[in-house]
Parts: structure tokens; C-alpha cells; sequence
């Protein structure tokens, strides 16, 4: 589902505003878990994490297909595979197209309905693998194969809202939300027809969600959830719920949401960099320049804690299949904003597809498919892992590496570098669709990651950038 997002004023706020790092309680619950865990603090630092698209991903749209292939997608780097939902989905509503004009699988001649597969989002049984994508059995091989592998894999848990074939509508509808005449009602303010709203007032529906969030842990061994429109839930249901969770067993919690109160007193791990992400779309498209990037971090530093992570992406789900390819919104920027999410403080994110260079936008209610033909994308991603995996100074976690802006006397040029310990990172990029020319104060010579060649820098020397071209630097 989409994040509706509130609307900020940007404006620069300055570094000495934000937030010391929190600390987290521990309980004596803690001494109950039973499960073994990948995740730490540790590999947090160098994460990637992986967006899986099982319908999508290949011909055959099955966990086995993608499986097969978790030993390869290891080679870009990934530590965590957040697979979108694996539920059964709801037929009754079930969408057919988005939009503006959505319709229903029901509006449809019957023989055209078949093709018409639903929302991953409309969930009709939180407890149960969606036949689509092959058995449970199935599904814990996945599991297994990543976790032979050295990866965590999370789900895609959707507790706002369910499907309309939700056996919940039928035995405890007072778990939804309903109008002034007493029907139940899909979430206000959406065009999400296609689900019925959950009301967490109703302290039942609490203790039943809780209870199918920790099946998935004790029974499937798996390693946390990417929680769907994560601020639409009231903050008191994760204050309840997600201790218990960890008292199960070491987790990620990814939130699709920017509230930084999600964020605090061990709640969620991670939230989505929204306005990062969509700094990057305006200047791609020339709406902006550099300032704009400047005062998103800005911003950014001066609400979230120092051991709060974002995620950083130039396409997900949404983006691809609503506002576009990364090439419709990035065009010859795409290769300088993917380096740019990975060199920037927070967990870089890798798309079905993007990896191979997708170029087009996914269908969202029927079966499409992925290239599968390794290119510069798949490549460039390579280099990128391999970089962020051996220095600490592009560390990503609790514990990142410094951020620290190189002044440049040009509108359309971003320098910065990242430190931590004795590594060093810096990241000079033209983020303009014309030639820059600018003085930089850097003295010395650098390591370019990409060409490995030398290159001598003079203080106040003028230097020059082609359109959207970019260095990575490492000190000698």
C-alpha cells in the first residue's frame, strides 16, 4: 500500500538540533527466547536489504523460483529479504486495475476474471501461505535456504486493514472500523477499496494480531516484519506489541512509514527515507538542485536519533508500479542517485528487477515477470555491496559513519564525506543534466572506487563534471 505522507515546509535546520541516541530497555522477557538469530548490530552496519516480488520475480511466480536464486542475489550483497505478502488474497473486492478508475475482478466478463490475481494487501488469512506461490512447505525452504546463506528474511505484515473474505468479518466484526449507519468500512481517505479497516480500539483484535505476528516467529523461524503503512496503527499497538515480539527472538522491524516516535524505545528498527527518496526524484527531473538534498538531510538529522536508521531507495513496489520506472524518474541520473542511496548514511534497498535493469512498470493485480539478463545494473550494484561490506566508513546502522558536507561553490554539485575510524569515503556527483565546473577545497590524491585510477587534487584547482557523472573517492 502507499504511504500517505504529510506535507513539510523544508527549510535548513542545523546539525546541533538532533537527537542523542536512546536508550533500550530490556526486559526479562528477553531470557525466553528460543529461536537463534542473524540479526545484530553488527551486520545492521553493512546491510542490504531486498525487496522480493514472488509473483513478479520470474515466469513461474513461486517461492521455489525464487529460491533457487537466493545463492546468486547474495552476490549484491543482501542481509535481509523482505518478501511482500505472502497471504492468501481476498476474491470478494478484489482489484483488477488502479487508480483513479479502479475496478473490481467482478466487473469483468468470468472468463477474463482468472487473470485478475488481487492486491498482495488484501489479506484473508493472516496464518496461511497463499496457494499462488506454492505450499508452506515450500515457503520454509526459502526460509531456510536464506538462512543457510547468511540472510534474514522479514514479512510484509499488513495490520491496518484485511481483505473482505476475512474470516474476521464473520466471526468478530467489531474488529472493523464502521460508518454512522454501522457498515463496515474501507480505510478513510484511500482508494483501498479493496480492504475493510481495522479498528484497534477493540482490545481483541490487539491480542489477536499480536498472536498471528509471533506464529510466524516461533512456528516459521522468521526474522521480523516490514509493517505496512506502519503509522496508520495507533503507536500504543506497537508499544504493546512489539516487545512481546522480541521477547521471542532477536528481529527487524521495518516500518513503511517516516514518524520518528516509531522509531524510539526499541520499537521499530527502521523507517522508510521518503523524503530522501523524493529529493532525489525533483532533481532528477531539474525541479530542484542540490539545496534541496542538503535540507532534506538537514531535516532529517534534526528529528531522527543518532541510532535510527533509514531506508534508502530509488524504487520499491509503489514506485515502479505507480510513479514509474527508475528510468522514467532518474533518466541518465538513474546510476549516480543508486550510488548515491548506498554511499549516504541508512540500509540501501534493491528491488525485484532492478538488479537486472527492469525497465518497465510491474503489474500490480496480474501476473508480469522480470528480465533475468545481468548488465551494468547488476554490476554497478556488485561494486556498490562490495564497497559498503569493506569500509566502515559507509556503516549504516546504529553506529553510523559520519556525514559531513564538502563546501562547493555550485548549486548543482554535492560533495560529502563519510568517516568512521581510519576509513574515509567521499562522493563528489554533478547532479545536473549539464557540464559543472567548480573549485573544491581537497588536497591530495584519492583513489577513484569505480576506474581505480589516481587522481591528484590541488586546493581551489577547478574541476570539471559531464552530466550526472559522479567519483567516489577513498584516501591513499
Amino acid at each position: 500500500m502507499r504511504t500517505i505522507l504529510a506535507v513539510f515546509a523544508l527549510a535548513t535546520i542545523f546539525v546541533a538540533c538532533k537527537t542523542e541516541p536512546k536508550e533500550v530497555t530490556t526486559t526479562s522477557e528477553e531470557s525466553t527466547k528460543s529461536q537463534s538469530s542473524l540479526i545484530n548490530n553488527q551486520m545492521l552496519e553493512t546491510a542490504i536489504i531486498y525487496e522480493a516480488n514472488i509473483r513478479q520475480y520470474s515466469n513461474e511466480g513461486t517461492f521455489d523460483a525464487f529460491t533457487k536464486d537466493i545463492p546468486q542475489l547474495k552476490e549484491l550483497g543482501m542481509k535481509i529479504i523482505w518478501l511482500m505478502p505472502v497471504f492468501p488474497i481476498s476474491k470478494t473486492k478484489r482489484k483488477a486495475t488502479g487508480g483513479a478508475d479502479s475496478k473490481f475482478a467482478a466487473e469483468f466478463p468470468e472468463e477474463e476474471r482468472a487473470k485478475y490475481l488481487g492486491s498482495y494487501y488484501a489479506v484473508s488469512d493472516f496464518k496461511k501461505i497463499n496457494p499462488e506461490f506454492g505450499t508452506i512447505e515450500d515457503f520454509r525452504k526459502l526460509v531456510k535456504t536464506a538462512h543457510d546463506n547468511g540472510i534474514s528474511v522479514i514479512l510484509d505484515w499488513v495490520p491496518n486493514h484485511t481483505g473482505w473474505d476475512h474470516t474476521w468479518l464473520t466471526t468478530n466484526p467489531d474488529f472493523y472500523t464502521k460508518n454512522d449507519k454501522g457498515e463496515i468500512i474501507h480505510p478513510e481517505g484511500t482508494d483501498w477499496t479493496d480492504v475493510a479497516d481495522l479498528n484497534y480500539d477493540n482490545v481483541d483484535l490487539r491480542k489477536e494480531m499480536i498472536n498471528d505476528m509471533s506464529y510466524w516467529i516461533t512456528e516459521e523461524n522468521i526474522d521480523g516484519f516490514r509493517c505496512d503503512v506502519a503509522g496508520s496503527v495507533p503507536t500504543d499497538f506497537w508499544q504493546q506489541a512489539i516487545p512481546k515480539l522480541r521477547a521471542k527472538k532477536d528481529i527487524f522491524m521495518l516500518a513503511e512509514a517516516w514518524e520518528p516516535e516509531l522509531l524510539e524505545d526499541g520499537l521499530f528498527d527502521m523507517a522508510y527515507g521518503w523524503d530522501r527518496h523524493h529529493a532525489m526524484n525533483h532533481i532528477a527531473k531539474g525541479a530542484h538542485k542540490v539545496a534541496h538534498w542538503n535540507e532534506t538531510y538537514a531535516k532529517d538529522t534534526a528529528r531522527y536519533a543518532k541510532d535510527d536508521i533509514l531506508m534508502t531507495f530509488v524504487t520499491n513496489h509503489d514506485e515502479n508500479s505507480w510513479n514509474g520506472t527508475i528510468e522514467e524518474r532518474m533518466g541518465d541520473g538513474a546510476a549516480l542517485f543508486t550510488t548515491l542511496s548506498y554511499v549516504s548514511p541508512g540500509m540501501p534497498l534493491i528491488y525485484s528487477g532492478q538488479e537486472y535493469g527492469l525497465k518497465h512498470r510491474l503489474k500490480f493485480f496480474e501476473k508480469d515477470s522480470i528480465p533475468k539478463t545481468k548488465g551494468k545494473e547488476w554490476s554497478l550494484l556488485q561494486q556498490l555491496a562490495s564497497l559498503k561490506q569493506s569500509s566502515k566508513a559507509l556503516h549504516g546502522g546504529k553506529e553510523s559513519a559520519s556525514y559531513k558536507l564538502i563546501d562547493i561553490a555550485n548549486e548543482n554539485v554535492l560533495a560529502f564525506n563519510r568517516s568512521k575510524d581510519k576509513d574515509t569515503v567521499i562522493f563528489i556527483g554533478n547532479l545536473s543534466s549539464e557540464d559543472q565546473s567548480f573549485t573544491v577545497e581537497l588536497e591530495g590524491e584519492y583513489t577513484d572506487y569505480f576506474s581505480g585510477k589516481n587522481i591528484q587534487f590541488t586546493k581551489g584547482e577547478t574541476v570539471s563534471l559531464s552530466p550526472w557523472s559522479y567519483h567516489v573517492l577513498l584516501t591513499k
